[in-house]
């Protein structure tokens, strides 16, 4: 069906009709509202969607979208996403997933994901909590996170997802925050163009057992002083009046600096989202609340072959080659035995 043809979408036609069953006022409700409202506006069918989550609150949510979908395993998620774009490089992926699916249990499976740059999008609900069992400490709990499996505080440093993704050489990272609805829905609409992986991770209020974990970038009142917003090609200022910015120091070191007599706007990091080195994206990845203001937006989107697309060439190439094959020839050649 061509886009010529389609129906005009709205987000009410991805509204399922199963009842949500999330806490009241969890953060969860934000993110699924902004996902229907940027998937009408792609020109694809209701029917070429496929969403897929592992196990965690977050994970409930291809029951709400009217779409095709798999509630799937435990941090098996991106294996489940990879076979399906594989089979189906028709259909736009969508992998949701929590902090602690992804980043425990999972990590192994996000890595490889990321790293063969599958074309699927990944949105990590990060509340630095598992809310689902009922308020143990996570993966991106922070030193010190008193919880029900930590009651006098975490001893263990936590991932960042950013990092992370990074790391393995994701194509697309952004980070964004629940209630910044305008900002959230840019990044989603972002990460739904991107031909590659796309990796988004958004701040999440557990209000339950883990509430205003992030209410310094909330708050509206010490919020320009917490975050930097990432703007391709802009210097990266902050700050109530901009005065502060984010500076590469001779060492080759981020550092703070006030803009003023001694620095100008001009001496002030640009970002660029571009760089095929993700070096100083990495080096923004590092910046962490309260020691220093936290980057919002994206921090890279670069272009590289597809894990996808390079399978079925493979392919095609092949039958191409040989021809389509016999799996009755397949079954019954090389090493069989007869077992009477």
């Amino acid at each position: 069906m061509s886009t010529a043809t389609l129906p005009v979408l709205t987000p009410k036609d991805f509204t399922s009709d199963q009842e949500i069953r999330w806490c009241p006022r969890c953060g969860d409700y934000s993110i699924l509202a902004q996902v229907k409202k940027v998937l009408p506006t792609l020109g694809i069918p209701r029917e070429k969607f496929v969403f897929v989550s592992g196990i965690g609150c977050s994970s409930r949510f291809p029951y709400y979208v009217d779409t095709y979908g798999f509630h799937s395993i435990h941090g098996r998620a991106p294996a489940v996403a990879t076979g399906v774009k594989v089979a189906r490089p028709d259909l736009q992926v969508w992998v949701i997933t929590g902090d602690g699916d992804a980043l425990s249990i999972g990590g192994n499976h996000l890595m490889h994901c990321i790293r063969r740059n599958l074309d699927v999008k990944i949105i990590l609900f990060n509340n630095q909590i598992y809310g689902l069992t009922k308020g143990q400490y996570s993966p991106t709990s922070p030193v010190g996170q008193k919880s029900k499996s930590t009651p006098v505080g975490a001893v263990d440093a936590p991932v960042s997802p950013i990092s992370f993704a990074l790391g393995a050489e994701a194509t697309f990272v952004a980070r964004s925050i629940d209630v910044d609805i305008k900002h959230l829905t840019y990044v989603l609409e972002r990460a739904a163009h991107h031909k590659g992986t796309a990796f988004v991770e958004v701040y999440q209020d557990c209000n339950v057992f883990n509430h205003d974990a992030f209410v310094y970038a909330t708050d509206k009142t010490v919020k320009p002083d917490n975050v930097i917003f990432l703007e391709h090609g802009k210097p990266l200022a902050f700050g109530k009046d901009r005065k502060k910015g984010v500076r590469l120091n001779s060492s080759s070191e981020l550092e703070i600096v006030e803009i003023g007599k001694e620095y100008r706007e001009d001496d002030l990091l640009f970002h660029d989202e571009k760089a095929h080195n993700p070096s100083v994206a990495f080096m923004l990845s590092r910046l962490h609340y309260p020691a220093q203001p936290e980057p919002m937006g994206v921090f890279r989107a670069v272009e590289r072959p597809l894990y996808d697309a390079e399978v079925n060439n493979q392919i095609q190439a092949m039958t191409a080659k040989q021809g389509e094959g016999s799996l009755d020839e397949l079954f019954n050649s090389g090493d069989t035995w007869v077992v009477d």
